[in-house]
C-alpha cells in the first residue's frame, strides 16, 4: 500500500439506514468508477452514523419470514433485508455504526476480503483497547469481551470495494438484542462500552478514537470530509 493512501471519513450524524444506505450506495459508484478507470483511487470513505432504531439481515434473509419482521417492526424498529453478510442485528441510538467504501488494493496486495475483515477486526480490539477494555476475536465474525460480543461486523464486496461495515456498542439500549438471536449466534450476549466501564460512553468520545485506531491499523492518513447530503 503506497503511504499517501488517504481515507475520508464523513460523519454523517444521526440517520434513517435507508438514507445511509443511498449515500454508500453512492460513494460505492464513486470508488466503483476510479477503480474501473484505472486511476489512482482517492475517493475511499468510511460513512459514520447513528441510527434510528432497525433490525437488519443479511443475504440469508429467508430464515426470517414476514411473521418475525412484522413482530420486530411492532417495537417501533425499521426491518431492512440487506445484501451484506451476516444474519439478524439491530442498529440503533447509542451505536458508532461505520461504512467504510474501499477498494482493497489500496490496502491489500491480494485484494483479500477475508484480510480486510481480520484488519476491521483488530482495529476494534485498538479502539476498545483505547477505553481499558479487552476484547478478544473468536471463530465467530466480531469482537467479543468475554462471551459478549461489543462489535458486529458485516460486509459485502464488488470488485474489490467494500460496503456495509461494522457496529460498536458505545451508550446503546441493549434491550433491542432480546428480540433476536444476535447474528444468529446461540448462547451468546451483547455488551457495550457503557456497560462494560461503568459509565456513559457517548459516539462523540469514541469517534476521535475510532479514526486513530483506523490510521493505526490500515497505515493510511485520514481527512475528515464535510459534505451536505439533503
Amino acid at each position: 500500500m503506497s503511504a499517501q493512501t488517504c481515507v475520508k471519513f464523513c460523519n454523517l450524524g444521526r440517520m434513517a439506514f435507508s438514507r445511509a444506505y443511498q449515500i454508500q450506495s453512492q460513494a460505492a459508484r464513486v470508488v466503483l468508477e476510479e477503480v474501473g478507470s484505472n486511476r489512482a483511487v482517492a475517493s475511499n470513505v468510511v460513512l459514520v452514523v447513528e441510527h434510528e432504531p432497525v433490525y437488519t439481515v443479511g443475504i440469508r434473509s429467508k430464515q426470517y419470514p414476514a411473521r418475525v419482521e412484522q413482530e420486530l417492526r411492532s417495537l417501533g424498529a425499521d426491518f431492512v433485508r440487506t445484501d451484506r453478510g451476516g444474519l439478524i442485528t439491530f442498529h440503533g441510538p447509542g451505536q458508532l455504526v461505520a461504512y467504510p467504501v474501499l477498494y482493497l488494493g489500496s490496502f491489500f496486495r491480494d485484494k483479500s476480503m477475508r484480510a480486510y475483515v481480520c484488519s476491521l477486526e483488530k482495529m476494534i480490539i485498538t479502539l476498545c483497547a483505547r477505553f481499558q477494555v479487552e476484547a478478544r476475536t473468536t471463530k465467530d465474525t466480531g469482537v467479543w469481551v468475554g462471551d459478549n460480543k461489543i462489535a458486529a461486523i458485516g460486509v459485502h464486496g464488488s470488485r474489490y470495494v467494500t460496503t456495509h461495515g461494522f457496529a460498536i456498542n458505545c451508550n446503546t439500549d441493549l434491550g433491542w438484542f432480546d428480540h433476536i438471536v444476535p447474528c444468529g449466534i446461540e448462547g451468546k450476549g451483547v455488551t457495550s462500552l457503557t456497560r462494560e466501564l461503568g459509565r456513559e460512553v457517548t459516539i462523540d468520545e469514541v469517534y476521535p478514537a475510532l479514526v486513530a485506531a483506523f490510521e493505526q491499523q490500515f497505515g493510511c492518513s485520514t481527512v475528515e470530509e464535510i459534505k451536505g447530503y439533503d
